[in-house]
């Protein structure tokens, strides 16, 4: 007998074939610019916004009125304004590929400073702006110290700055004797605690601050510098940019706005403490981690922080509106912050494979 063969399978004719192709390679192409957007600064501050929307949605099922209501909001942004302008400094820092644990003692050692019994007599006697010009030079001196130690010494900034938030803190006790100073300047108070238009001033303070820092890294030289340090050192110097200054400009630039932070909290506190600050180093490092700037340097985002810091004040309020303590609220804030490093470090291993 004779053996059959199967017969093969009959292919597609040729116009069918073709478009078969078309498609994979249309699918292909479409996953790819999916990919795309969703690395870009757009599609992360897209998942920032609709977790940010999630959380509202949360909050208004879980405390309702409470959670919806305009104050409730104006709180959160009043809440936010502090430690925002403290990530908009951070995120300058983290970009340029340092990192400052001080910020908080520096912060409260500026608002120590000035609400000094001599400071608030001075500022009695001539302006109250003396004391945001007190608490500017504080935070800008102690960033200065930092910066030159960094650059110049060739210290880690994990070490000198871990150092500044000791010294910084411990002089805030020293000056303070440990005791909260009143704010006895009322035209101080009501300056800067007043509102425009229904918007706290504190929240303008912060939004402005967000647009000159937006300005400053995406159209300016100096933010296309900060982005080349953080990226490749060597490279930048190569280059031609002195960045042992730059590297010192951004400490510089932080202790500014920790300066301006601790005003800000001394106005919504009445009060000057070398308790202020506590754990905002912790807080501005999250917020501009899962905003999207990178630890490692060389890519920042204000948009990113500026949701970040929403986020987070958006999820407090939400733990307090519902009873929950203050423990549930860092665990959760611990766990974003390790998913945001483990989706940063998956991103740029995609981006080097492409």
């Amino acid at each position: 007998m004779s053996e059959q063969k199967t017969p093969a399978p009959a292919a597609p004719p040729p116009d069918e074939q073709g478009r078969v192709e078309a498609a994979a390679v249309e699918a292909a192409d479409t996953g790819s610019t999916f990919a795309r957007v969703m690395d870009s600064s757009i599609g992360r501050n897209l998942g920032l916004v609709i977790a940010l929307l999630i959380l509202i949605g949360v909050g208004i099922a879980t405390a309702g009125d409470r959670f919806a209501s305009v104050d409730n909001m104006l709180t959160i942004l009043r809440l936010a304004s502090v430690i925002g302008v403290v990530s908009i400094g951070m995120t300058f820092v983290i970009t340029g590929g340092g990192i400052d644990l001080s910020v908080g003692a520096i912060v409260a050692l500026a608002s120590v400073w000035a609400t000094t019994l001599a400071t608030q007599t001075m500022a009695e006697d001539t302006h109250w702006i003396v004391m945001v010009l007190v608490a500017l030079a504080v935070g800008g001196g102690c960033g200065l110290v930092n910066g030159l130690l960094i650059a110049y010494g060739r210290i880690a900034p994990f070490i000198v700055t871990l150092a500044m938030l000791a010294s910084a803190r411990g002089l805030a006790e020293i000056i303070s004797e440990k005791k909260t100073q009143i704010v006895s300047n009322r035209d101080f108070v009501q300056f800067f605690g007043d509102s425009v238009l229904g918007v706290p001033v504190l929240v303008i303070i912060f939004a402005l601050t967000a647009i000159g820092g937006w300005v400053l890294l995406n159209r300016t030289t100096y933010g296309r510098r900060t982005l080349a340090v953080g990226g490749n050192a060597e490279a930048a110097r190569l280059a031609g940019i002195d960045v042992r200054r730059h590297t010192a400009s951004l400490y510089v630039l932080v202790g500014l706005a920790c300066g301006l932070a601790a005003i800000m909290l001394t106005v919504r506190t009445t009060t000057g403490s070398s308790t202020h600050g506590g754990l905002y180093e912790l807080q501005s490092i999250a917020a501009v981690v899962i905003g999207g700037t990178l630890l490692s340097g060389g890519r920042g985002t204000i948009v990113g922080t500026v949701l970040g810091v929403l986020i987070f004040n958006t999820l407090t309020n939400v733990f307090t509106l519902n009873n929950r303590n203050s423990s549930d609220q860092a665990v959760a804030t611990g766990v974003i912050i390790v998913i945001a490093v483990l989706l940063q470090q998956r991103v740029a291993e995609r981006s080097g494979r492409t």
